[in-house]
């Protein structure tokens, strides 16, 4: 309803030839907001105040302009100017009605806008590496970034969604040779495992399922000659290089690169089944590999060079990082000719752009903070404008379980898994709850909570109030009546109690939240909408009948609840949770 009052003072403007110039840079949307007190109206504009100093006039004076430029307007009741300058607006009855309408005649599309063409958005996120199943903090990556993308979308912006598989470089070799211990174990080869490999159970799955030729004739003498003679008790790290140099060596290359391979697609296959029983599914799934294999970090490597972005030191080829305000500039070729990470991070956000995207979003963990300029710098010196990326950055979760935090770590095979997560309390607990706060805080998931089925567990109290509305309904067809909703429309002059109001604000405010949660990337707006539209829902069932004698006031009282019921329904399934019509 907010284009009602921006419209109106748009078009004030437009006759108001000396304010219009002044206001010529101003978003005029961006000056009406709903009010906190309902007695101040249901729109405020501050318009006169931020063209006080361009048109060099008093705000008063400006607002009273205004208002009396303001066309007649059947959705506004009155107008009136407050405090230094603002203009409330109280809108009439009808301008509700007219919502109440709209919600129910565009049913599941109410809330969204129209598809634009651009900017094209590619959404990455998860992401996670492909060494073992997700955790409980991936699900938080996993959640917010299927949401953001259904609220993009609900924004009208075409959103292509995608998954960065790291399969390439040391922890895939680490991930390759834990499993080659697994597989000697299983027969009868017993070997220090490193402290640095991966040691869950999965980690056995996966063994048991691979037979790679050559494993059967290793002896445990093979494997641990030339080994530290302090392993696993020394230099962590030099034993595990030495244990992957072993099994390359008694493998041969090809040998640990399928060991290495299974390994990574039973991973990956499981990640990709776990996101899509969680209901987040992407459109691509990218491999680093890919990088290395089509060349597009030569490619992007070459394009820097061709920009004089690249310089020599030391035999290692640099980026000049510092230029565009990095804290150091970054090695793009070692001097043994590998290239390294941030060669493969900038090809990966240049290959984005060059496939036709004009926006990318990233969606990192709260330690790659370091990860934004650098990245930036190297799309900035390609040709890009560096705000062509934004990152948000996720902090962490903090699972508890009986008061207790539950410790969580991939390498030692401790933690709890997302699919874990989701069995315990269900895929709209763990979608609803990983989203209930800012992306920038940390969230602590209590489980207990999240399971119980009372009015302290928003998602269930949410729900509730949807399947509330459709036993309402199924009441009426057991007492052998019928809802006319034509009727009900034409008869919402009815609805004046102080409980229906209210309901009919909240509603309205709908897709002015699906927009404010789109534009800052803001799931939680949303939650905390839904969390008061069930509230003033639940209200207005403990204090009236909706089946009541009266046809004409029961048809606009179903009118209403069934509007709510839209609304509730549109909103959690943006958040990717059902809404159920029994609980």
């Amino acid at each position: 309803m907010k284009h009602i009052v921006t419209q109106l003072v748009e078009n004030a403007l437009a006759g108001l030839p000396e304010l219009a110039e002044a206001a010529s840079d101003l978003s005029i949307e961006d000056t009406v907001e709903r009010t906190r007190d309902a007695s101040h109206g249901d729109f405020a504009s501050n318009i006169a105040m931020r063209l006080a100093k361009p048109a060099r006039k008093n705000p008063r004076d400006i607002a009273a302009s205004i208002i009396d430029a303001l066309a007649e307007s059947a959705d506004v009741s009155r107008t009136e100017i407050a405090g230094p300058g603002f203009i409330n607006f109280h809108l009439s009855p009808s301008a509700f009605y007219a919502e109440l309408a709209s919600i129910l005649q565009k049913g599941d599309s109410y809330g969204r806008q129209p598809e634009r063409d651009a900017p094209k958005i590619l959404l990455e996120f998860v992401s996670a590496n492909p060494t073992g199943p997700l955790h409980v903090g991936h699900g938080r990556h996993a959640s917010y970034g299927a949401t953001v993308g259904n609220l993009l979308e609900a924004a009208g912006y075409p959103v292509h969604r995608e998954y960065y598989v790291n399969d390439a470089g040391r922890q895939m070799d680490i991930l390759g040779v834990s499993v080659w211990l697994r597989l000697l174990e299983k027969q009868g080869i017993a070997v220090p495992f490193p402290q640095g490999g991966y040691r869950g159970d999965y980690i056995r799955d996966i063994a048991a399922e691979i037979n790679i030729d050559g494993v059967n004739t290793v002896s445990a003498d093979a494997v641990l000659s030339d080994l530290p003679a302090d392993a696993p008790d020394g230099d962590k790290e030099a034993y595990v290089e030495a244990l992957i140099a072993r099994a390359k060596t008694l493998l041969g290359d090809t040998g640990f690169d399928q060991v290495r391979q299974q390994a990574l697609d039973s991973i990956r296959d499981d990640i990709e089944d776990d996101l899509a029983e969680f209901g987040v599914t992407f459109d691509t799934w990218y491999s680093e590999q890919s990088l290395t294999t089509s060349n597009r970090i030569d490619d992007a490597l070459n394009v820097l060079k061709e920009r004089g972005m690249l310089y020599e030191k030391d035999g290692a080829t640099w980026f000049p990082a510092t230029d565009f305000g990095d804290e150091k500039d970054r090695v793009v070729v070692r001097e043994n000719g590998i290239k390294t990470y941030f060669a493969s991070d900038i090809a990966y956000h240049f290959d984005k752009r060059e496939r036709g995207f004009d926006h990318l979003i990233d969606i990192l963990g709260a330690d790659h903070h370091g990860y934004v300029t650098r990245v930036r710098a190297g799309l900035e010196a390609m040709g890009y404008g560096a705000d062509s990326l934004e990152v948000e950055l996720m902090q962490f979760v903090a699972l508890y379980r009986g008061g207790k935090k539950v410790q969580m770590s991939t390498r030692s095979g401790e933690f709890d898994t997302l699919r874990q997560l989701r069995a315990e309390v269900g895929n709209d607990a763990a979608r609803f709850y990983y989203v209930s706060r800012s992306n920038d805080q940390h969230l602590e998931f209590d489980l207990d909570v999240a399971k119980s089925q009372s009015s302290d567990n928003p998602v269930y109290y949410i729900q509730y109030a949807h399947a509330r509305v459709a036993s309402v309904f199924r009441q009426l067809g057991e007492k052998s009546l019928a809802w006319n909703s034509d009727n009900g429309q034409k008869q919402l002059g009815l609805l004046l109690e102080p409980q229906e109001k209210t309901l009919m604000t909240s509603l309205s405010r709908y897709p002015e939240v699906v927009e404010l949660s789109a534009n800052n990337r803001a799931p939680q707006h949303l939650v905390h909408y839904l969390r008061d539209l069930a509230n003033d829902f639940h209200t207005y069932y403990n204090a009236h009948a909706f089946i009541v004698d009266n046809d004409a006031l029961r048809d606009a009282r179903l009118y209403l609840i069934s509007a709510t019921q839209v609304v509730i329904a549109n909103g959690l399934g943006i958040l990717g949770v059902s809404a159920p019509e029994k609980m």
